[in-house]
């Protein structure tokens, strides 16, 4: 079941992310529970989508005019904020004027260039055994609301296999000093400071799976040009 807002949390089954920019800098290293793992104080990447007005679900801006994030968080109209740490406030908000997906992958056309820094993306998939770095204003507890402030976490990848609910591969990870769950989706994940996948779902609880940018790699150039 994939992360969003609107799914139900059921008794017998909880189902269901910085970076060098095109303008390179390193992931952030400072203080960083998502459920677990830290607060971020300083995220000029980081984009927040919206559908109809409300919070819907994290992403990433790669480019003056793009931004990535899941393809199972777009319903009606969708808008972005991006360049904050809080959701609800700061940065610079956009509208939406295309959208392009493959897989669970989103790419959103935003009708504004947002001028900040850029996520660098990967070219190869992170190793197994990897710890990595996810990002997300998702719930902060099983059925907290999503956090006001965007949060991140390690984790442990422990595979790339499988697929996402659109056929394609996932980078599978276990809890580190947090894990993902609803709000989350669309976030990224960062290995050595460049983005590696898009959160796809998670248990809440002790995994969760993202959305391969790597078998994506080609498409994600062809249509933004990144």
């Amino acid at each position: 079941m994939r992360i969003r807002l609107t799914l139900a949390l059921a008794a017998t089954a909880l189902a269901g992310a910085f970076v060098a920019p095109a303008t390179a800098t390193a992931a952030p290293t400072g203080p960083q529970p998502i459920i677990g793992g830290n607060v971020v104080a300083s995220a000029p990447w980081a984009a927040a989508v919206f559908q109809n007005g409300a919070f819907a679900c994290s992403g990433s801006i790669i480019a003056p005019r793009w931004v990535l994030t899941a393809a199972h968080c777009l319903r009606g109209t969708v808008s972005v904020r991006v360049g904050s740490v809080h959701r609800s406030s700061g940065g610079t908000t956009a509208t939406v004027s295309a959208i392009h997906t493959r897989h669970d992958l989103a790419l959103l056309h935003l009708g504004t260039s947002v001028a900040t820094t850029y996520v660098a993306l990967a070219d190869t998939n992170p190793p197994v055994g990897a710890v990595n770095d996810i990002y997300g204003w998702g719930r902060t507890c099983m059925t907290c609301e999503p956090s006001p402030q965007l949060k991140t976490a390690t984790v442990r990848v422990t595979a790339i296999s499988g697929e996402d609910s659109d056929g394609g591969p996932v980078i599978r990870s276990a809890k580190g000093n947090g894990v993902s769950w609803q709000g989350d989706s669309g976030g990224p994940q960062f290995h050595n400071g460049r983005q590696v996948g898009v959160s796809f779902n998670g248990n809440g609880t002790t995994s969760q799976n993202y959305s391969s940018v790597i078998a994506s790699r080609g498409w994600i150039t062809e249509i933004s040009g990144v």
